[in-house]
């Protein structure tokens, strides 16, 4: 069992955590999640001994070997392959002994320990799990100096799975990874013999592979039963049960309060007055849960634009004299559009990204674009860049040169930076900040296009939740590059797949593809591989029936989602008119009405769309 007892750790005079305590069962595996800046990482590193706590203690298995990913890339001319092979520093030991070892009994007995630890399978197992992170044959071979950060980082993760540690601690481990590789590193880890402490803000892998939550809030630490989902549900009954007990003691504090006014003066109950003082003086309050009110991801709405906004005719695309990464390229971009771009890293999905951007130009063929289009580009490199000894209301008053103070101040605080937070400096954000104010940045004239790539790598749970439904709120077409498949899923309505050298759309749902990746990266047996020649007709055309239905199902979510987010929008101008989008809050209440009902009409209407098309489902299902 992996214990934290009163523990305390301060930094620069800062408590991050304060005597949190928690026990974690041998072999759980547990989702360590909290907001940004919350000290989920300060954690992590107090376990692994490379900060000292203030105050507490943790315990450990005498003999259990921590494994956790160094901050430092790997690097030099050794190979992926080599890497992941040295993490199993006993395996590398007894080899090199039985290079050198003379003496025939201590030989046997290496020798005999290699085979109790499979040591000779190794290579294969070690070429498994880089395959499994993205690495092909030929990449497993190649210095590690020929790769970007990010894949280094991949080499590091790999090395780390194949030692096997007892207690397996990871910090955000798919932030360097893409969908495929992310899918891959899920069904490794639901079957990891040992324990495992992740953090992570990915709600599949939180729901599919964790079966504890341990939430960090206010330098205090609480475990739970389940997964993400039954989390929330727990966290929504303990708000409950604090918001019910916070007004119960509100009122009780009123009435001691009250009692201590009136009485104080009065000789005969002055006694009384002043224990009940005394006693209202030790009450501690009791902290409600409250939602953080600077999560915010407010979109402003942009002009209308008729469709296509941009079309690609036979096009190519690459970079200077290079041979193009991507050809062929037919694709149409209307302006109602929501598309994700699929693929692993490497295959041009970036690429794509910035020649519809109109960073880079076709080589071949056309693209068409309208004068007019506005085009948002959101990458991780923007969040990296930003100036650290700028404020955001600094960068924010230079990117709208020109603008009144109070739009300026407007469009910050569609994003949450009001107040102090506008005038903090950029340094002291936290990575969740930072996206947000880049995000602010990249669509200060209200784009018609939003491209986003891994836009949510510094986001938590919430932030990402609050990211989604902004989305599907936004008026304007969006291009997604994400590894995090609920938000594809619950905010893209088309497909694209980047591989081979050029772009498709892809007909299958989401469900579909994760079936056709994790079934690439998982060892087939060859009666699997031979084709289904015997497979009844009816049967194929109902699984075709179905994952169309799926897919469909899938869209109908999608519009409710959205409808649902209007509905909200059109509330808040009525109610909290100075918190609601522009377009909005400038409309008269009776219009605001007129539309709401109608907003309203189509919910139902979509509501019923997606019960009918579930029954469809389950009749086709169960025939």
């Amino acid at each position: 069992m992996l214990t934290i007892d009163g523990l305390t750790v301060r930094l620069g005079g800062r408590p991050i955590l304060e005597r949190a305590s928690a026990a974690i069962p041998h072999g759980a595996r547990v989702g360590l999640i909290g907001r940004n800046g919350a000290g989920k990482s300060t954690l992590m590193k107090a376990l692994i001994g490379e900060i000292e706590p203030d105050d507490g203690t943790i315990g450990k298995p005498s003999k259990a070997r921590l494994g956790y990913i160094a901050q430092e890339a790997p690097s030099g001319d050794v190979t992926p392959e080599e890497v992941v092979l040295a993490a199993d520093t006993e395996r590398a030991a007894l080899l090199e002994e039985a290079e050198t070892c003379t003496d025939p009994h201590r030989l046997g007995d290496v020798h005999e320990r290699l085979l109790a630890i499979d040591a000779y399978s190794a290579p294969a197992r070690a070429a498994k799990i880089l395959s499994g992170l993205g690495f092909d044959e030929a990449m497993q071979r190649q210095p590690l100096d020929s790769f970007s950060g990010g894949w280094k980082m991949r080499v590091a993760l790999g090395a780390l799975l194949f030692s096997q540690p007892d207690i397996l601690l990871l910090d955000e481990p798919s932030n360097h990874l893409d969908l495929e590789a992310t899918l891959w590193l899920e069904n490794f880890l639901k079957s990891y013999p040992a324990t495992l402490l992740v953090i992570s803000h990915e709600r599949d892998l939180l729901n599919k592979v964790v079966d504890h939550i341990l939430h960090l809030q206010g330098g205090q630490l609480t475990l739970y039963s389940g997964g993400y989902d039954a989390f929330e549900k727990q966290r929504a009954e303990r708000a409950a049960q604090l918001a019910a007990a916070k007004a119960n003691q509100d009122a009780q504090r009123a009435r001691l309060a009250d009692y201590v006014a009136r009485n104080s003066a009065r000789a005969s109950t002055a006694k009384q007055a002043q224990s009940r003082a005394k006693m209202l003086a030790k009450m501690q309050p009791i902290a409600a849960l409250m939602e953080d009110p600077s999560l915010s991801f407010d979109f402003p709405s942009p002009e209308e634009l008729r469709s296509p906004m941009i079309t690609l005719d036979s096009a190519a695309v690459g970079y200077a004299e290079d041979k193009p990464v991507l050809r062929r390229l037919g694709l149409r971009i209307d302006a109602d559009d929501r598309i994700a771009l699929l693929g692993r890293n490497g295959n041009g999905k970036t690429t794509l990204a910035r020649l519809i951007a109109g960073q880079l130009a076709p080589q071949e063929g056309a693209m068409n674009a309208s004068g007019k289009l506005k085009v948002g580009y959101f990458t991780q490199y923007q969040v990296e860049e930003l100036s650290s000894d700028a404020t955001p209301l600094e960068l924010m008053t230079r990117a709208m040169e020109g603008k009144p103070p109070a739009a300026v101040r407007g469009q910050l605080g569609r994003f949450g930076f009001s107040g102090n937070r506008a005038t903090a400096l950029v340094e002291t954000l936290s990575g969740g900040e930072r996206a947000r104010l880049a995000l602010a940045l990249i669509t200060r004239d209200a784009p018609h296009l939003l491209i986003l790539d891994e836009p949510t790598n510094h986001l938590d749970v919430d932030a990402r939740e609050a990211l989604i439904q902004a989305l599907n709120a936004y008026a304007g077409a969006v291009i997604l590059i994400s590894h995090d498949r609920h938000m594809v899923e619950l905010t893209a309505d088309r497909l694209v797949l980047v591989d081979g050298g050029t772009a498709k759309p892809y007909d299958g749902s989401m469900e579909d593809y994760i079936d056709f990746v994790l079934g690439r990266n998982q060892p087939k047996s060859d009666a699997a591989a031979k084709p289904a020649k015997a497979a009844n007709a009816n049967s194929a055309k109902s699984r075709a029936q179905a994952r169309f239905l799926r897919s469909e199902l899938a869209k109908a979510e999608k519009v409710m989602a959205k409808l649902q987010a209007e509905c909200t929008e059109i509330d808040r101008a009525m109610y909290e008119p100075a918190n609601a989008v522009r377009h909005l809050a400038d409309m008269a209440m009776s219009d605001l009405l007129v539309q709401r009902a109608k907003v309203a009409d189509k919910l139902a209407a979509a509501e019923a769309a997606w019960l009918d098309l579930g029954e469809q489902l389950e009749t086709t299902e169960a025939g």
